[in-house]
């Protein structure tokens, strides 16, 4: 006569077909079983005790199970760091060169139709513009830097040249140009 083992949970375990042997309820069930398991639920009038009794627990379901726990284990061992997780190309190795052309020939068509747009080549230009300008003011800066004027004689130049950009440029473009 089997006595129940008072440390486990009712209905955790579950018997194997022919009821000898028992075994824990997976968490993964095989495809038979889900499917058994939603037309119980779907059942709209059927009485839902069925989920109260221990049913068999089938092979399928069994080995579901264990390749549950396997692929959890493995997780738990995998080195998030390795090259091989993120397949790290080394420097020298070749360069797909066909899907590289392609890419440039699809970018350089892109282009073209953006420059035959009325206001293509404006934009063009005055994005060059704008970092022209902001590369002027990164020059001045660095001159002044350089020759070991006073921070606050510094700063006063500095004012002044942007004043001065204040009263060239577009308002448009003051965000763009004298960003800090």
């Amino acid at each position: 006569m089997a006595t129940k083992n008072p440390q486990t949970a009712a209905g955790e375990w579950v018997s194997f077909p022919g009821g000898e042997l028992e075994g824990k309820r997976p968490k993964a069930l095989c495809p038979v079983c889900r499917e058994a398991v939603k037309r119980v639920a779907a059942a709209p009038l059927a009485p839902r005790t069925s989920h109260l009794a221990p049913r068999t627990l089938c092979f399928a379901c069994y080995r579901a199970e264990l390749d549950r726990q396997k692929a959890i284990a493995a997780a738990g061992h995998l080195d998030t760091s390795s090259d091989a997780r993120f397949q790290f190309q080394l420097p020298f190795e070749p360069v797909d060169a066909q899907r590289l052309s392609m890419l440039k020939a699809d970018r350089e068509a892109a282009r073209i139709a953006h420059r035959a747009t009325s206001s293509g080549p404006f934009v063009d230009r005055r994005r060059h513009a704008q970092i022209e300008a902001r590369h002027a003011l990164h020059r001045i800066a660095a001159g002044l830097k350089a020759r070991g004027i006073a921070t606050a004689e510094r700063d006063r130049a500095m004012a002044s040249v942007f004043h001065a950009a204040e009263l060239q440029l577009p308002d448009a473009w003051i965000p763009f140009v004298m960003s800090r």
